[in-house]
C-alpha cells in the first residue's frame, strides 16, 4: 500500500495517541469507554465512528466518556438540582451521533467508574449520574446493576390510546406492521410479531422504515410475546432491535423497557409489572414502580462486564 493511500485509511483516532480506554458490554451491547476526569479529551464524532469501527477500530455500539458533570454545560444544569450527580455519561452512538441515553450503557458506565477507582458502590448501595436523558440512579445488585430509568411516555399519546400510532416496514416482513412509539428519554418504536420465526426472518441490515417517525429518528424493536405471556407473575418477551445510528445490536436497555411498556399496554388490565426481556446477548429485567407524586418509573436490571483495557497507539 502506498503512503498516500495508507494515510487515507488510517483512523483519525491516531490523533488520540496515548489515550487509555476500556471495552465493556451489557448483554452484548458493547462500548468503548474513556475516563476523562479533567475534561481534556475532545473526541469528535468522526473519531468516535472510527474507534467504534469493528474492522479498523476497537469496535463498539457506542463510545462513553466519563467526565465530571461540572465540566459540561448539560452536567452543570443537572448539578443545580442534583448535586450528587458528580459524573456525567457523555455517550455517542457508533456513528458518532449524540444520544440521550443507553440503558445497557449506564450499567457498563458505572461498572467502569468502579473499575477505574473513580467511584465506590457497595452491594445494595446507589449512585447518581447525569446523562442527556436526565439523572439516573443505579443500585448495585448481587449479579449486576439496576437502573431507575425514570418515567416513560408515549410519543404520540392520542394515537397510543388506539393501540398503535405508526406503521413499520422491514426487510423480511411481507407487509407493514402497526407499532407503538415510546420515549424512555430516547425514542423507540415497538412492533409486535406473532411468531419467533417472523422475528428470526426479519432482516435488520438496513434501518426499518417508520411512518410517521419521531422527529429525531427512532430505535425500532421487534417483539414476540411468550406463550403464555405471564408465568409466576412475570411477563416474558423476546426482542431484536435496530438502533438509531448503530444498526442491529445484541441488546438495547432502553429498547427492552420500551418493549415492556408496549406489550404491557397491549395486554391490558391485569398485565404484570415485572418483565423478562430476552435479547440475542442475554436477558434483562424490567420492572414498573410508582414514585412520589404518582408518576410511573421503569427499572432496568442486568449484568455489566469489562472485557479489555488498552492504550491507543
Amino acid at each position: 500500500m502506498n503512503e498516500t493511500l495508507a494515510e487515507s485509511v488510517r483512523p483519525a483516532a491516531t490523533t488520540l495517541s496515548g489515550l487509555r480506554f476500556s471495552k465493556g458490554h451489557g448483554t452484548g451491547n458493547d462500548f468503548v469507554l474513556v475516563a476523562d476526569p479533567e475534561g481534556v479529551h475532545s473526541i469528535s464524532a468522526e473519531q468516535v465512528a472510527q474507534l467504534c469501527d469493528r474492522h479498523r477500530g476497537i469496535g463498539g455500539d457506542g463510545l462513553i466518556r466519563a467526565v465530571p458533570s461540572r465540566l459540561l454545560d448539560e452536567g452543570r444544569q443537572i448539578l443545580s438540582e442534583n448535586p450528587d450527580a458528580e459524573w456525567f455519561m457523555d455517550y455517542r452512538n457508533g456513528d458518532g451521533s449524540l444520544s440521550e441515553m443507553c440503558g445497557n450503557g449506564v450499567r457498563v458506565f458505572v461498572h467502569f467508574l468502579l473499575a477505574e477507582g473513580l467511584a465506590e458502590l457497595p452491594a445494595g448501595g446507589s449512585l447518581t449520574i447525569g446523562t442527556r436523558g436526565g439523572v439516573k440512579t443505579i443500585v448495585r445488585t448481587g449479579d449486576g446493576y439496576a437502573v431507575d430509568m425514570g418515567p416513560w411516555e408515549f410519543i404520540f399519546p392520542e394515537a397510543a390510546a388506539r393501540a398503535m400510532d405508526s406503521l413499520v416496514s422491514a426487510d423480511g416482513l411481507e407487509v407493514p406492521r402497526p407499532a407503538l412509539s415510546v420515549s424512555m428519554g430516547n425514542p423507540h418504536t415497538v412492533v409486535a410479531l406473532a411468531e419467533l420465526s417472523e422475528l428470526r426472518d426479519t432482516r435488520l441490515f438496513t434501518a426499518p422504515h417508520v411512518d410517521p417517525a419521531p422527529a429525531n429518528g427512532t430505535n425500532v424493536e421487534f417483539v414476540v410475546p411468550a406463550e403464555p405471556l405471564v408465568h409466576d407473575g412475570v411477563g416474558t418477551v423476546t426482542m431484536r432491535v435496530h438502533e438509531r445510528g448503530v444498526g442491529e445490536t445484541q441488546s438495547c436497555g432502553t429498547g427492552a423497557c420500551a418493549a415492556a411498556v408496549a406489550i404491557r399496554h397491549w395486554a391490558g388490565q391485569g398485565a404484570p409489572d415485572a418483565w423478562q426481556v430476552k435479547v440475542p446477548g442475554g436477558v434483562v429485567g424490567v420492572k414498573f414502580f410508582t414514585v412520589a407524586g404518582g408518576r410511573e418509573h421503569v427499572e432496568l436490571s442486568g449484568p455489566a462486564t469489562i472485557v479489555a483495557t488498552g492504550t491507543l497507539s
